[in-house]
This record gives C-alpha cells, sequence and structure tokens, in this order.
C-alpha cells in the first residue's frame, strides 16, 4: 500500500461522524490504515471527535510547522497535526474527517483522495431539524451550501440513507482496497 491521504467529507447531518466511526472501530486491527483525530479552537463536549485547542495554541502550532493540514470552517480553525504526514510517507493510509470547502480548494494529487458521504435533501433536512441545534434559517442555509457542494468532485461517493452498516462497511472497504483504482473500489457491491 503506498501512503495516501483519504479525507472523508459531507454536510453537517449527513452521518459523517457516524460512518467514520463504524468504518474506525471495524478496522481497528489494520496498523496502516490511521484515523487522524483533528485539532479545533473549540472546546469538547459529549460526543466530539476531536483535541480542543485555544487560538493561541493554534497559531503556534501553524507557525511552528506543527501542522500538516489547516482549514477554517464554521468560526473555528481545525488542523491536522505534522506527525500524520510522517505516517503517510511511511506508506500509511491517513484518514482525515475534512471540510468540503478546504478538500475542494486541494490541488488533486497522487497521494489524495476524497471521500464525499451523501444523503437525500429531504432526510437531510429531517436530520438537522431532528437535532434541534439550528434555526430554521440556519437549516435552510446549509441546506443551501449543501446543494452548491453537490457536485464536489469525489474519488467514492457513499450516501448514506439507510442502515449505518451499510455505509460504513462502504468505507471500510474502500479505505482497504485503496491500492485498487478508486472508482473500481469505490463501485463494488458491499457484502
Amino acid at each position: 500500500m503506498s501512503g495516501l491521504w483519504v479525507f472523508v467529507c459531507g454536510p453537517s447531518g449527513s452521518g459523517k461522524d457516524s460512518v467514520m466511526d463504524f468504518a474506525r472501530q471495524s478496522l481497528s486491527g489494520l496498523p496502516d490504515i490511521v484515523f487522524a483525530r483533528r485539532m479545533v479552537t473549540r472546546p469538547v463536549q459529549p460526543g466530539s471527535d476531536h483535541d480542543p485547542v485555544t487560538a493561541p495554541g493554534f497559531a503556534q502550532l501553524l507557525q511552528s510547522g506543527g501542522l500538516c493540514w489547516h482549514w477554517q470552517a464554521h468560526g473555528f480553525c481545525y488542523g491536522i497535526a505534522s506527525p500524520y504526514a510522517d505516517a503517510v510517507r511511511a506508506g500509511r493510509l491517513v484518514v482525515v474527517n475534512g471540510s468540503r470547502a478546504h478538500v475542494n480548494s486541494l490541488p488533486r494529487s497522487p497521494d489524495l483522495r476524497v471521500v464525499r458521504i451523501s444523503t437525500d435533501p429531504d432526510r437531510l433536512a429531517t436530520r438537522l431539524a431532528q437535532r434541534a441545534r439550528d434555526s430554521d434559517a440556519a437549516i435552510a442555509e446549509r441546506l443551501a451550501r449543501n446543494a452548491a457542494f453537490s457536485a464536489m468532485p469525489a474519488d467514492c461517493v457513499i450516501v448514506n440513507d439507510g442502515e449505518l452498516q451499510m455505509a460504513g462497511r462502504r468505507l471500510a472497504d474502500y479505505l482497504t482496497a485503496s491500492a485498487i483504482p478508486a472508482d473500481e473500489a469505490c463501485s463494488r457491491t458491499p457484502t
């Protein structure tokens, strides 16, 4: 397996975190597949999947070369620690919970893959409303943003409209089949 970055992107409410968590648990015995922890300038809350860092701490990491990837989204700074780049150089596949805007701005590269988690717009609207985190206006804004990214190029698109296990298994299968051309690995029927 040659070293790869795999950015997994998707709108809030698509179930991206749950799909990634399923794949992470399924692949826990494979040391060549690493799931990166993000550093984010927001406090940890129940269910958080990041390590908190202060804004000055983030700026210091950025200035000192402690981050190999960084972006901003929703008023927060996100970063991936530089040791993950060492893992890619060592031949590992590193999975990053990424931002669609950040990933969409990256130049295509042989060591970069993009997986997009999507869901039906009506289902997405229902999920966002059920979370009760956003106002109706904020939900409408999120749905419009999602529509703008719906054609974002991706090496693999996983539709998360059914059982979580199906979407999670597709991601796990895609990651383990990284030596197979991306479109072939993604199009295989899950078992």
